[in-house]
């Protein structure tokens, strides 16, 4: 376990590299910093790489009555603790919406950024919301987790992947849950999305149900200059069904903003 203190609370997360600008890796709203073990280890190969848990998701401490903004403002707070000035920031879902986030509260410190299944607004976002805490006071955070996994997954999905992601959401706070359900679900960043002048690349699985890829369309509208790859025969969460192919996609991106750099 590793941690780190912040001026917003203790922070949970991984780490691997050294060199280079920093990529930062944000998880959903049903996940933690584990999601992302695999794209730690890839890309710590060839610069400093990190994970970290979400106020109030695995090892980080909870920050009541947290907003979308205090979230991002813990990932900023976090970068701050390891005098990291300038980072790229890849996040999935809830942190891609915290990532644009991040963006608006400090665009100097975001070297590109990396906005996978996720969006500026959501136009069933109330109603993902209200069912999501609705499953979760009749099911409990094991049962939501349950009935949700297969609509996470394109399908036939992989065993071993939806024991995982059932295991990582059945293990949330609950109260975190709330607080990070309403930051994803309630977001609407369209303006802050047209804000946005660093290099970015939009990626949506072909088969996402729950961010389906017309948002990615959206979000692609929103913020011209960006490249939007679609990933087949991924669902909600590429870079655990097609990781090969979200890593290759993501370290072709990189490499051609470092080359600008």
């Amino acid at each position: 376990m590793t941690t780190i203190d912040t001026r917003l609370g203790t922070i949970g997360y991984e780490r691997s590299g050294s060199s280079g600008i920093p990529l930062l890796f944000l998880h959903g709203v049903g996940s933690n910093r584990h999601a992302w073990d695999g794209q730690v280890e890839r890309f710590g190969a060839e610069r400093l790489t990190l994970a970290m848990d979400l106020p109030g998701y695995g090892d980080s401490a909870l920050l009541p009555g947290a907003t979308r903004d205090d979230f991002a403002a813990a990932a900023l707070a976090f970068l701050d603790a390891l005098s990291i000035e300038r980072a790229h920031v890849c996040g999935l879902s809830l942190g891609g919406v915290l990532a644009i986030a991040m963006h608006a509260q400090a665009p100097e410190r975001i070297a590109s950024l990396i906005l996978a299944d996720t969006f500026a607004c959501h136009p069933e976002g109330e109603a993902i919301l209200a069912r999501s805490l609705a499953g979760m006071e009749a099911l409990g955070m094991r049962g939501l987790a349950e009935s949700r996994a297969d609509a996470l997954l394109a399908q036939p999905a992989a065993a071993a992947v939806k024991t995982a992601v059932i295991e990582t959401m059945a293990a949330i706070d609950p109260a975190a849950y709330v607080l990070a359900a309403k930051a994803v679900w309630l977001a609407d960043q369209r303006r802050e999305a047209r804000a946005i002048e660093c290099p970015t690349l939009i990626l949506c699985g072909s088969e996402d149900r729950i961010t389906p890829p017309s948002l990615s369309d959206e979000l692609k509208d929103l913020i011209a200059h960006a490249t939007l790859v679609e990933i087949t025969g991924a669902g909600h969460l590429p870079n655990l069904e097609q990781p090969a192919i979200f890593d290759r996609i993501v370290a072709a991106f990189l490499s051609g903003v470092d080359e600008k750099a």
